[in-house]
């Protein structure tokens, strides 16, 4: 028996690696895909490749995924190699520009992205994927202007795009070099108060190499008195993915407005479109504050949605805020309606003087809107804000906000 098998297996052996040798290129390319994407095996791929290109040498599609696969594998100077080999067969396809583009992009050669996707955007004009590569870019090169114009083309072609969506939104706060906002803000209470507030802020914005610096200045009238507040603000760019916000503020009115506010968060812009933040804020009057925030978001073609949350422990219990936002983008990043809803009064809001009292503890509901608009480099916004909040134990009343604002570009 054993004599037999053997007898078969020498018979059978040489049709098998007949076989092997005898598959087209076609069957080689698609186990070349097997072992990548579901094998994560990119050396076995790139040697079934090889062979599949040694049968059909002009067959663009597996020298592209060749490409792909050096770069995968962290072998630049061959990925390389193979897409300038492609070049100067003056192939033209769309894939092509996308690889090869990628490969520059992710290896901080921008200005070769760049200029690699503007010859693919000439044979390929409506080409999603290379006007968002080419904004990354430009983005990554911090050259925000020519990357928002290119995300503009991009949404221009399909207004619905998560992705350049969401980097429209980034490239927003820093396309333009300078911004002077002027904010107003007021408050009306059925119960709570007697006086109406007003709170006016005035604020210069001047985006830097590592990120965008505002300053702000904020008057109020609360409780039939008047006090002023300083604020400094910052966003420095860490690296692709993370961002700070680092920010202070200062007042000599207390009561009106904290003594002293402070806050750090660490932002991070997630793939497939989603963003996260973890940070803190503290607040002085007569005696420290500390809340600790977090926050996730994700765009979703013309929508974002965003949920936060303060959490602020001491002895006793530990109080909780909880706010929704979705917002729906028409024509730009700058032009949008949005929806909010939550529970508790968080350290940004103008009414953040309440914390003095510790009345965040007691139960707030609030439900809101706002509009943002532009024309040219012109932005307007109106928000409206109601909230039901009690004030005192078992007793409850009503707040309505109204807030208006205006940006100049510059």
């Amino acid at each position: 028996m054993r004599k037999y098998f053997g007898f078969l297996l020498l018979v059978l052996l040489p049709f098998q690696f007949y076989s092997q040798q005898n598959l087209s290129a076609d069957e080689l390319f698609a186990q070349a895909r097997t072992a990548a994407f579901d094998q994560k095996d990119y050396t076995k791929s790139i040697s079934l490749a090889r062979q599949a290109l040694q049968i059909s040498p002009n067959y663009t599609d597996i020298s592209v995924f060749l490409g792909r696969l050096y770069t995968w594998n962290d072998d630049v100077p061959s990925a390389r190699a193979v897409f300038e080999e492609l070049g100067s067969r003056n192939v033209q396809d769309e894939d092509y520009f996308i690889a090869y583009a990628s490969l520059e992009y992710w290896n901080d050669n921008n200005t070769k992205a760049v200029e690699i996707t503007d010859k693919g955007l000439s044979y390929h004009p409506q080409s999603e994927a290379l006007w968002l590569l080419k904004a990354k870019a430009y983005y990554a090169a911090k050259e925000y202007a020519e990357s928002e114009k290119a995300i503009k083309q991009l949404l221009v072609i399909n207004p619905k795009n998560t992705d350049a969506m969401s980097l429209a939104v980034r490239i927003n706060d820093l396309a333009s070099k300078n911004a002077l906002s002027i904010t107003y803000n007021y408050s009306h209470f059925d119960r709570q108060f007697s006086d109406d507030w007003h709170i006016v802020g005035v604020s210069y914005k001047r985006v830097t190499p590592i990120g965008s610096v505002i300053v702000r200045g904020n008057y109020a009238n609360k409780f039939a008195e008047s006090g002023t507040q300083i604020e400094l603000e910052a966003y420095p760019r860490l690296s692709k993915t993370f961002y700070l916000y680092v920010g202070g503020a200062y007042s000599n009115d207390v009561g009106i407005f904290p003594k002293y506010r402070t806050g750090i968060s660490l932002n991070a812009n997630l793939p497939h479109s989603f963003e996260a933040e973890l940070g803190y804020r503290q607040l002085y009057f007569s005696n420290n504050i500390w809340l600790y925030t977090a926050s996730v978001g994700k765009y979703y073609k013309n929508f974002w949605f965003n949920f936060r949350t303060y959490i602020t422990p001491d002895n006793q219990n530990i109080s909780h805020s909880y706010t929704g936002t979705v917002r729906y983008y028409t024509k730009s990043a700058q032009d949008y309606f949005a929806f909010q809803i939550g529970t508790g009064i968080s350290p940004e809001e103008a009414r953040n003087n309440l914390l003095e009292n510790e009345t965040f503890k007691l139960k707030t509901f609030k439900i809101g809107g706002e509009y943002n608009f532009s024309i040219r480099k012109n932005l307007f916004s109106v928000g409206t804000m109601y909230y039901n909040q009690e004030y005192r134990p078992g007793e409850k009343g009503n707040q309505f906000d109204i807030t208006l604002g205006y940006t100049r570009k510059f």
